[in-house]
C-alpha cells in the first residue's frame, strides 16, 4: 500500500515540475515578442528625424524658389519703372521744346542801334531808348540780338551837339562804320531792325548796315521800328524797302522815348499786342 502511495505522489510531483517546465518558455517568450517590438518601434521612431530633414529640405527649396520669384519680379519692376521715368524725362523734355520752339533755336534777329546821354525830354540815360524796345522784343519772340556799334563812336553825348553831327551826316550821305560781325543771316527768317528817328531818317550808320547785308536779308521778313518825339515812324518801312527791295518789310512800330524811361509797362503791352498782330 505504502508503496503504491509513494509512486502515486512520484507521478504528481513529474507531471507539477513538467507543468513548470512549459509555463517558464512561454514567459520567454513573451519577452523576446516585446523585444522584438521595441526594436520594431524604434526603428519607426528612428525614421521620423529623416521625414522632418526632408521636409525641412523641401520647406527650403520652396523658399528658395519664391526668393528667386521675388528677386526676378522686382528687378523687372525696377526695370519698368526705370523705363516709364525715362520715358517720362523724354516726355516733358519735348513738351519744354514745343511750348518754347525759340529757345532751341532762334529764327529771329533784332539788330538796333541805340543811344545813351542826354536824349530830349527824358534828360541823360544810361540806357538807350531803342534798347529798351528791342529787348522786349526780343524777350516777346525768343530773339537773338545785335546791336550796330560805331567803329569810331564821335557821337557827343549832350543832346544838342549829337543833332548837329547827325544833321551833317545826313547832308554828306555818310555811312560810319560799325565794329562787330553780323550773326548768320541764313539762320533766321525774320529780322527786326531799329533805330531812333534822326531828322527824319534812319541814321547814316543803319544806311550802311543795309547796303552791306541787302543781299543776305533778301527774302527775309522784315520788321522795322522806331523810338522818336513826335516824329512817329517816319517812314522807316519805305525808306527800308528802297534800301533792301528783296525783303518782305512788315507793318512798324513807333515808340515815343520818354515812354521807354517812365512807362515801361505801358510799352512793353503795346510791343507785345504788335507782336500778336504780327503773328509773332
Amino acid at each position: 500500500m505504502k508503496r503504491l502511495i509513494s509512486i502515486i505522489l512520484a507521478l504528481v510531483l513529474a507531471i507539477s515540475m513538467a507543468a513548470c517546465g512549459s509555463s517558464g518558455g512561454n514567459t520567454e517568450g513573451n519577452t523576446g515578442n516585446k523585444s522584438e517590438n521595441t526594436s520594431s518601434a524604434a526603428s519607426e521612431t528612428s525614421e521620423e528625424p529623416a521625414d522632418s530633414s526632408e521636409a525641412a529640405n523641401n520647406v527650403d527649396a520652396a523658399n528658395s524658389v519664391e526668393t528667386a520669384d521675388s528677386v526676378e519680379i522686382a528687378d523687372s519692376t525696377e526695370a519698368a519703372n526705370s523705363v516709364d521715368a525715362a520715358d517720362s524725362v523724354e516726355t516733358a523734355d519735348n513738351v519744354a521744346t514745343a511750348e518754347n520752339p525759340a529757345t532751341a533755336s532762334s529764327r529771329i534777329l533784332v539788330v538796333y542801334f541805340s543811344r545813351t546821354g542826354e536824349q530830349y525830354t527824358v534828360g541823360v540815360i544810361d540806357h538807350g531808348n531803342t534798347t529798351i524796345v528791342a529787348e522786349m522784343i526780343a524777350e516777346g519772340t525768343g530773339a537773338d540780338l545785335f546791336e550796330v556799334l560805331p567803329v569810331d563812336d564821335h557821337y557827343p553825348m549832350t543832346y544838342d551837339e549829337l543833332t548837329d553831327v547827325a544833321k551833317k551826316e545826313q547832308n554828306d550821305n555818310a555811312r560810319p562804320a560799325y565794329a562787330g560781325e553780323v550773326p548768320d543771316r541764313s539762320q533766321y527768317d525774320t529780322v527786326f531792325i531799329g533805330a531812333p528817328v534822326w531828322w527824319g531818317d534812319w541814321p547814316m550808320i543803319m544806311y550802311t548796315f543795309f547796303e552791306e547785308n541787302a543781299d543776305a536779308l533778301s527774302g527775309k521778313t522784315l520788321v522795322p521800328f522806331s523810338t522818336h518825339e513826335g516824329s512817329g515812324l517816319s517812314g522807316f518801312d519805305k525808306k527800308l524797302s528802297s534800301a533792301i527791295p528783296a525783303g518782305n518789310v512788315l507793318k512798324g512800330l513807333a515808340i515815343r522815348g520818354n515812354d521807354c524811361q517812365n512807362k515801361q509797362d505801358s510799352v512793353r503791352e503795346t510791343v507785345n499786342d504788335w507782336l500778336t498782330e504780327l503773328g509773332l
